[in-house]
């Protein structure tokens, strides 16, 4: 009887490992030479961010911003020299100014406000002098029609100062007795003369309204007792 001979054939299963072993081999072989042999991929990693180029040479990822990162602003001025020799300046500074005390007024010289006379003010109302216009003899005692006042500045071409009314005209019970002295107009002479009380009244009657000034004074009864001629220019 014949031996049977061994088949040469490889099996089917044989066939299939050999096919596997010999396909990871070259996977295998592949990946080492994607790393370069060292282990190092040489793959460009993709993200989900794409890099764009910004104007300037830098490149800025626009997939998320940079903590930290400031904007680009314009150039920030600083104090140089320009083309040209023209000084710049960063910012120009204004420096407040504080305003000058005011100086206070000169004050005028004498005579300034008035012609010259040097009188900067007029004098209070007078209490014992009056300027006299006219008498009256109602209800039976004799009175003074008067008015009061007081001595003004002196104009530069005058002999002396004015005597200036104030007020309405009272009345002032005069004494029939009373000590009286006058001058011009009322008597020829530049010095006071005594005259009596009816002279006086004379002249009244025949110069109503003069407003010849006289100083008085008042006795205990409240009638002028004493009147005396004032000069006046």
């Amino acid at each position: 009887m014949a031996t049977p001979r061994k088949s040469d054939r490889h099996r089917p299963g044989t066939v299939l490992r050999a096919t596997v072993l010999s396909a990871s081999a070259a996977v295998l072989a592949l990946t080492l030479t994607a790393c370069g042999g060292d282990g190092t991929s040489t793959a460009s990693p993709t993200s989900g961010h794409t890099a764009t180029a910004q104007p300037g040479g830098s490149g800025t990822a626009t997939g998320s911003p940079t903590a930290g990162a400031e904007p680009a602003d314009g150039p920030t001025p600083t104090t140089g020299s320009a083309s040209g020799g023209a000084s710049v300046s960063a910012a120009p500074t204004a420096t407040p100014t504080a305003a000058a005390p005011a100086k206070p007024a000169k004050p005028s010289a004498p005579g300034a406000a008035d012609g010259g006379t040097g009188c900067d003010h007029k004098m209070p109302i007078s209490p014992d002098e009056v300027a006299v216009y006219r008498y009256t003899t109602e209800g039976g005692s004799l009175s003074l029609i008067v008015k009061h006042g007081q001595w003004g500045c002196a104009p530069a071409d005058s002999d002396g100062a004015p005597f200036e009314t104030v007020g309405k005209e009272t009345y002032i019970p005069l004494d029939q007795a009373a000590y009286v002295t006058a001058t011009n107009p009322i008597v020829e002479s530049s010095e006071n003369q005594r005259i009596g009380v009816q002279e006086f009244l004379d002249w009244l009657d025949a110069h109503p309204d003069s407003g010849l000034v006289f100083k008085y004074h008042l006795g205990a009864d409240g009638a002028i007792d004493s009147l005396e001629e004032e000069f006046t220019p």
